[in-house]
């Protein structure tokens, strides 16, 4: 099944099926496992995230429910990432060597990317519970796809239009809040916040693509952009602090030097890209946005 939902369908209904459909996904990765254990895992918190995104769009009317299973889908997916993460910051550094401006520069990337690949096999090797916590996620996708059946809402598309557009509403406002501390200089934290909403939005605009195919998949494009600069920003803070915290694993002063110089250089190009993608993608505010989504919902909902 596509991660969507069909307007000339009953809401809650379709929402159980998707959110049990992602889930049992997650399962599959992580019961067969079939490029290994890690990649399983990299698979099904791809899920999570879906599942986690889909969840806000009933927050204004079912916030109990939705507090709860977010914090269990998130606990969940937090014992899964140790690996993962670490195998990411290797990525990180090959990033950067595809980028690389010198041969001083390649040479201390390599090392770079000797020592963290070091270390992700040092953190593999003494995570000795992984299979118990790949059992207990398992168990933790069953328990979550049983509490569906607790969910109840006003299917008529009046009610849902609205409860949409309060979700999308206050989503865009979130995002027009962050890119403005972006642009005002924040932290590394700020610019982490707006690729969690461009996540966010990304996946709303594919969970209604059907209320406006074409503009929906063009919007999607646009966020799908963004994301993926925010992405490499953000793996570049990680990098920065597992350097900042480890030093000595990245080789002499000068080697060290090149490749913080290398991550800054990198990640203001990306920032100053983020910004501009960011106005492009939330060029419309968050009213204006909210309102259209409730129109077009009641109208597709009206062919039900």
């Amino acid at each position: 099944m596509a991660f969507r939902i069909r307007p000339d369908r009953p809401f809650t209904a379709e929402f159980r099926k998707v959110a049990r459909t992602q889930l049992e996904k997650a399962i599959h990765f992580l019961e067969n496992q079939p490029e290994g254990p890690h990649e399983a895992i990299h698979g099904a918190r791809k899920k999570f995230k879906r599942v986690r995104a889909l969840y806000r769009l009933i927050q204004p009317d079912a916030k109990e429910f939705r507090q709860r299973e977010n914090a269990r889908i998130r606990d969940m997916a937090k014992t899964l990432s140790a690996v993962r993460d670490a195998t990411a910051l290797v990525e990180t550094v090959d990033y950067l060597a595809s980028e690389a401006t010198s041969p001083d520069e390649i040479s201390a990337l390599a090392f770079a990317s000797k020592a963290l690949i070091e270390r992700r096999d040092q953190i593999a090797s003494e995570e000795l519970d992984l299979a118990d916590k790949i059992a207990a996620a398992i168990g933790t996708c069953r328990e979550a796809i049983d509490a569906l059946d607790e969910l109840e809402l006003d299917d008529g598309s009046r009610k849902t239009s609205r409860r949409l557009a309060k979700a999308w509403r206050k989503q865009a406002s979130r995002a027009a809040a962050d890119l403005v501390a972006c642009e005002e200089g924040a932290d590394a934290e700020a610019f982490h916040d707006l690729r969690k909403v461009g996540q966010i939005y990304w996946m709303h605009l594919a969970l209604l693509s059907d209320l406006w195919p074409s503009a929906m998949q063009a919007k999607r494009r646009e966020a799908k952009a963004l994301v993926d600069v925010l992405g490499h920003e953000h793996d570049l803070s990680v990098l920065t602090q597992v350097v900042n915290e480890n030093p000595e694993l990245f080789g002499d002063s000068d080697t060290l030097a090149r490749l913080i110089g290398a991550i800054i250089a990198r990640q203001q190009d990306l920032r100053q890209r983020a910004i501009e993608q960011a106005r492009l993608v939330f060029a419309d505010d968050a009213d204006t946005e909210a309102t259209r989504i409730a129109l077009l919902w009641q109208e597709a909902a009206s062919r039900r």
